[in-house]
């Protein structure tokens, strides 16, 4: 697998790891300039593909199709995988795809366990989730029953709490739950495990050989994973092990939904602080009118979905739409 350490940090601990874990899951690391300058997420990185929706132009000679690759960030705490697709063309698997596959897989694992119904899993994601993940993780979408591979892996009943953008709101929001699931789209996340969550399974005693084996692999989640903040390194093994276990290419893993088309532009304002919002910033409160006519736009398209939120750091705000045709969600 190609792993793109995006010119960062991240390639000397990518580089270490490749000597623990050997043949075992061969990593072929890639943007592993560290030592020069302007290099540093220059046309690579996590933030590069989950931007531009393309390939790192470092990597269009090197991947082939059906291989799967992954980008890390600069300092290595955002992951963003992808593969090209038989006819070549870029398909990618952002953090609400890998939250969907782990989510799916503890949930199985849980039941199996014979842990149903004694321990809540939940999940949290932010307004920049893509729609059809909400969907799929809440089981509420009818259209997914038209695909029956998808359907089956559909965690019935999990809970998905959407929080304003930020580790602090997700990270907080997760804690509430026994397992907590949090991937920002862009990457960035983890799993967390309540301490009493893990002396329930130090201690639980399965009654069959399936529960045995289940408890066993959500224990070694808990070694596997770093609760601590978000690892892309980690997130690497976590996601590796979930396909191994499910036998999965990176084709099996994208058809668990299908995003809906989607759109995300900063525009430049005289006042970031104007823009007010509410409902886990899904909504603006200020300027007074402008929801409105949000909402106006939105119900024109199928799918339709669309919001603005102010940066926090300069005078711009973020416009994210999102429709169920490309040409929708890109329109202006």
């Amino acid at each position: 697998m190609l792993v793109d350490c995006a010119n960062g940090v991240g390639a000397l601990a990518a580089s270490t790891l490749t000597q623990y874990i050997g043949q075992n899951l061969p990593l072929i690391l890639e943007n592993t300039l560290i030592s020069s300058p302007g290099t540093l997420n220059h046309a690579c990185g996590a933030d590069y593909v989950k931007t531009m929706q393309r390939l790192p132009p470092s990597l269009a000679d090197r991947l082939k199709p059906g291989q799967r690759a992954c980008s890390l960030d600069g300092d290595a705490d955002r992951l963003m995988y992808y593969y090209l697709d038989e006819r070549g063309i870029f398909r990618m698997l952002d953090g609400d795809k890998i939250a969907a596959l782990v989510a799916a897989f503890i949930v199985e694992l849980v039941k199996a366990s014979g842990l149903e119904g004694q321990l809540k899993v939940g999940l949290v994601q932010t307004a920049y989730a893509n729609g059809a993940s909400t969907k799929y993780l809440a089981a509420v979408s009818n259209v997914l029953r038209s695909y029956p591979f998808a359907y089956s892996m559909l965690p019935q009943r999990l809970p998905v709490k959407c929080v304003p953008t930020g580790v602090k709101h997700l990270h907080h929001a997760a804690e509430h739950y026994d397992i907590g699931v949090y991937f920002e789209a862009n990457g960035h996340g983890t799993v967390l495990f309540s301490q009493p969550t893990q002396a329930k399974l130090r201690y639980h005693q399965p009654t069959t050989p399936a529960q045995s084996t289940a408890l066993t692999h959500l224990k070694n989640l808990i070694d596997l994973i770093n609760q601590t903040v978000g690892d892309a390194l980690s997130d690497i093994l976590l996601v590796e092990a979930v396909l191994a276990h499910k036998s999965y290419t990176g084709v099996e893993w994208d058809s668990l939904y299908v995003d809906l088309p989607n759109r995300l532009v900063k525009v430049t304002v005289a006042d970031r602080n104007a823009f007010r919002t509410e409902n886990a910033e899904r909504r603006l409160v200020s300027p007074v009118g402008l929801q409105s006519k949000i909402d106006d736009l939105v119900r024109m398209y199928e799918g339709g979905r669309s919001f603005v939120r102010p940066s926090g750091t300069e005078d711009v705000v973020r416009v994210y739409a999102e429709a169920a045709i490309k040409s929708q969600a890109d329109g202006e």
